[in-house]
């Protein structure tokens, strides 16, 4: 058997002094593996369980440092000791896809370390699905109290935004299920470590991990999944680079709401905060370089810019910013068409793989222009040891859907040696829910051109997990 134990460390004072510790640790012959925090003076340490905790103990000290043993470590931190075969499993990422994948890994016999750069958790319940879903209900709450089909009965009145306290209200429901999907499981599951840091390959085998506390702590593995994930898209629009432009992460975040919001995209994410914004009370207009939505079926555009018209949100289609530029406070920008003044700007143009750090050109990992991955379809790479979490969704389209990334995390565990491993795509859940093929998709597949159609709306109740009233949803 080995196990998991935890030391306080005393007596460090700079991330030299980490790396000393866990030199000193490391220097034990049967010591898995140990991770010392400057930040929280403490060394997590992986251990033959012959192994006094007294020789621990003593490399510390004779390293110049305090040590003594956090005694609700020895509990409940036992694990099997790495079997011949066994492997030991490096996940670069900390959200939904690696968390899928670590559990999975860990049910099956192995060994994790999981490689977190920043707050542990994932897109969706950070800053995605979860703080907008929440953000869009307060905004249709506030827009049925200025206006419903019931105010012959039910009088109308202008509601009174107070976005610090619905801010505060969000920022509760985030940190609430990060703890619960993410941290509170990660601390129950002495199997997977941690290592908060950012890492790049060295070679195909072992990740050089920049430690966040300070230090640098290479890591061997047998098999290594990348699920760094997203971030979102900056267009090269000519000074905008100069200017405090919000993405959707800022947005999210923000603690008032702008008197003017220009935002730049038209598919999902720039709709959805759109119209909430401009239901919590900004006068918003949108640029779209062609329409809105114009990857979906042509009649879900219409029908939302129909109805964002209606909600005197102004879209501009077919028009692209030549130039941002903002002054005392002000957006200005140049389009084809004119200027544009705004308070805030969102830019909301997609989003962008985190690929440029890892040194993938190292390990021989392609990628495409984009900075993606190139994968095939069972999310195999081009190095033997190392698999993207990825999907190709709508007809080829790179879609980074939190939702499915989180499935495919766990089948691509599930199913290491399945030689074709491939999800199904005919329904994904997103903001704008899609289920089997579009007008333009359904002639190449199974519809013969010229056949009738019927487009189907189905509406839900988006809450995000929130309890907005004491006795329900």
């Amino acid at each position: 058997m080995s196990q998991k134990i935890f030391l306080r460390i005393t007596g460090m004072t700079c991330a030299h002094c980490a790396h000393s510790v866990e030199k000193a640790l490391l220097g034990i012959h049967g010591i898995d593996s140990a991770q010392v925090s400057l930040a929280t003076n403490q060394a997590e340490v992986f251990l033959q369980s012959s192994i006094p905790t007294e020789a621990l103990l003593a490399a510390v000290t004779q390293a110049g440092y305090g040590a003594k043993v956090e005694q609700d470590s020895l509990q409940v931190q036992a694990r099997s000791t790495q079997e011949p075969g066994q492997p030991h499993i490096a996940i670069i990422g900390s959200g939904g896809a690696a968390m899928a994948a670590a559990l999975k890994a860990v049910e099956r016999g192995a060994r994790v370390t999981l490689i977190a750069r920043g707050t542990i958790g994932g897109t969706c319940v950070k800053v995605g699905c979860v703080p907008s879903k929440i953000l869009i209900r307060a905004a249709h709450i506030a827009h049925l109290r200025r206006a419903s089909p019931f105010d012959a009965g039910i009088a109308a009145q202008e509601p009174v935004i107070r976005r610090d306290r619905l801010l505060a209200q969000q920022q509760g429901r985030v940190d609430e299920l990060r703890y619960a999907k993410y941290e509170g499981i990660l601390a129950q599951t002495p199997a997977i470590s941690v290592l908060r840091g950012e890492a790049t390959f060295q070679n195909t085998q072992t990740l050089s991990v920049v430690l966040a506390d300070g230090g640098v702590h290479e890591l061997r593995f047998d098999r290594c999944l990348i699920a760094t994930g997203a971030s979102p898209a900056i267009p090269p629009l000519p000074g905008l680079a100069d200017t405090p432009y919000w993405t959707s992460t800022e947005a999210l975040a923000s603690e008032t709401i702008p008197e003017r919001l220009v935002v730049i995209g038209a598919s999902v994410v720039a709709v959805e905060l759109a119209q909430a914004f401009a239901r919590l009370g900004s006068k918003v207009t949108i640029l779209a370089r062609s329409v809105l939505l114009s990857h979906e079926d042509p009649a879900i555009g219409e029908a939302i810019t129909s109805a964002f018209r209606a909600e005197a949100i102004h879209v501009l289609e077919h028009t692209q910013p030549n130039r941002a530029d903002y002054n005392d406070g002000q957006f200005l920008l140049t389009t084809g068409n004119g200027h544009l003044r705004a308070d805030r700007l969102l830019i909301a143009t997609g989003r962008a793989p985190n690929t440029h750090s890892l040194n993938l050109a190292a390990v021989g990992v392609e990628v495409n222009a984009h900075g993606a991955i190139v994968i095939d379809k069972t999310m195999r790479t081009s190095a033997p040891y190392i698999r993207d979490l990825k999907r190709r969704l709508d007809g080829g389209q790179r879609k980074l859907l939190a939702n499915v990334r989180n499935t495919t995390g766990s089948y691509i565990i599930q199913h290491e040696e399945v030689a074709q491993l491939q999800l199904g795509e005919q329904v994904v859940h997103t903001a704008r829910f899609s289920a089997f093929y579009t007008d333009r998709q359904a002639p190449r597949r199974y519809v013969a051109h010229g056949e009738p159609r019927f487009i189907a709306f189905l509406t839900a109740l988006a809450t995000s997990f929130f309890q907005t009233a004491r006795n329900g949803p």
